[in-house]
């Protein structure tokens, strides 16, 4: 029975994590212009984002959030200006210097941890997936906190290795970037296609 259970668990959280979104949007970022051994403190701090967001939901955030339009509102404007704003720092963001390096910031540094962890929370597909999980495959009853305990591990696994993927791509694709041209309209391309993401919070 558990067994039955794991499988179509492990192949949602897989289509979840593996689809494009922002967080893949912006490994593939991190990595190109960072490498791939960098970018490891993104991608696991996204799979703990969303293991936290898992039990939050399950907890009763999720009820929360939905019974309070006001909150929903808040978030959505809230993500919106932030994902706006990374959007547009990242299509202008130069190639990659030492000294850009050494002044840090949100597109020119690697994302450490714990802002991968924070950025869950205004993550419009991380909300989705959230819910859509607690709402779709806890069990009921005395098996309700085994079965989430079992959410939070399979998908924080399958999260850790889908984002390694796409920090994988992203170190790729950095290598075929030889020019600043090249740089300058990768650059333009994703920062245009985490602006896209903005669609997710308002549908």
């Amino acid at each position: 029975m558990m067994m039955e259970w794991l499988w179509p668990l492990a192949v949602f959280a897989a289509v979840s994590c593996i689809t494009p979104g922002p967080n893949n949007l912006l490994l593939t970022q991190s990595g190109a212009r960072f490498g791939f051994r960098r970018s490891v403190p993104h991608v696991c701090g996204i799979a703990a984002g969303m293991g936290v967001m898992l039990l939050a939901v399950a907890s009763g955030l999720g009820s929360l959030f939905n019974s309070l339009p006001w909150l929903q509102q808040a978030m959505r404007i809230g993500g919106t200006l932030y994902l706006l704003w990374l959007g547009y720092m990242i299509a202008i963001a130069p190639p990659l210097t030492a000294k850009a390096a050494d002044e840090g910031g949100m597109v020119d540094s690697p994302w450490r941890f714990y802002q991968a962890v924070l950025f869950q929370f205004i993550n419009p597909k991380a909300w989705l997936m959230s819910i859509s999980m607690i709402g779709s495959f806890t069990l009921l009853g005395r098996e309700y906190w085994s079965s989430v305990g079992w959410m939070v591990l399979v998908f924080s696994l399958v999260c850790l290795q889908c984002c390694l993927v796409w920090a994988q791509f992203g170190a790729q694709v950095g290598r075929w970037l030889r020019t600043p041209q090249a740089w300058s309209w990768f650059n333009r391309i994703m920062g245009a296609l985490t602006v896209v993401c903005v669609v997710m919070i308002w549908l």
